[in-house]
């Protein structure tokens, strides 16, 4: 599949290396231009356009304020964001990006980049909107460690803690903090085999290894990678129900639901 795409940034420096090196992909069929925000915008009404690959800092319209505006197209390119700024991952995954570039840009990523714009387009036909990474059915969430960005796949997690406005996600490389509240987690995540459990916690239902009654208490036991023993999670009584009837409904789950209370064996 060769792809027509389009670099957007303010600094014709940057824009002609950006130019060049998207040239060099064989992936790549054509390679159109903008100078800014306003620019792009008539590129894309002009041209069908696979994928953008998007500075965040321009004057006038934002390359986050373009991303934003490109969410409402019937058929929107998959967002690049290429950027020397490496605070921004998270804002890049509320506007739907497949991924986040920092400059000065390497080939290994770019051609990460790229290979993560063919899958969107070959898997839904389309480049509709989509979170950082998705290659298929796979999502990754960047995350800030001492000023680097790196991707946390979504099947690598184990659970999600509430932390305020933010949450800890507990997956294969560690625990990770990111600025996205649970509930936009546990909504865009609900068709992906995770499960609000408790107002605090979000469960990926796969690492759940059971249930623990006791009197009116209920835990959920999650698997955790590289611990020894289940993780235990409270359960609210609301989400109770529904949480035994996913289970219960998954055929390929061997699930054992222990109590301490002979009422409930």
């Amino acid at each position: 599949m060769s792809l027509v795409v389009l670099a957007v940034d303010d600094e014709p420096p940057a824009l002609d290396e950006l130019i060049y090196l998207l040239e060099r992909r064989p992936e790549v069929d054509e390679v159109l231009s903008a100078g800014d925000a306003t620019h792009a915008l008539r590129q894309l009404n002009e041209h069908r356009v696979d994928a953008i690959f998007l500075d965040i800092n321009m004057p006038g319209l934002s390359g986050l304020e373009l991303a934003g505006v490109l969410t409402k197209y019937a058929d929107p390119p998959a967002v690049v964001f290429v950027t020397a700024h490496d605070d921004k991952a998270v804002d890049a995954f509320e506007v739907g990006a497949v991924d986040y570039l920092l400059k000065p840009l390497r080939d290994e990523r770019l051609t990460q980049a790229i290979s993560r714009v063919l899958a969107v387009r070959e898997t839904s036909g389309h480049a509709e909107p989509v979170p950082p990474g998705v290659t298929g059915t796979d999502e990754v969430i960047p995350v800030e460690l001492s000023g680097v960005t790196s991707l946390v796949r979504r099947d690598s997690i184990s659970w999600v803690e509430a932390v305020g406005d933010y949450a800890r996600l507990h997956s294969e490389s560690g625990a990770h903090l990111v600025r996205i509240p649970l509930s936009t987690l546990a909504s865009r995540w609900q068709d992906h085999g995770f499960q609000r459990v408790h107002r605090s916690y979000l469960v990926a239902l796969p690492m759940v290894t059971g249930l623990r009654t006791s009197g009116s208490t209920t835990v959920v036991c999650v698997r955790a990678h590289g611990a020894s023993a289940a993780v235990e999670l409270p359960v609210s009584r609301r989400q109770l129900r529904e949480l035994k009837d996913l289970l219960i409904r998954d055929p390929m789950r061997e699930l054992k639901s222990s109590s301490d209370d002979p009422a409930q064996r």
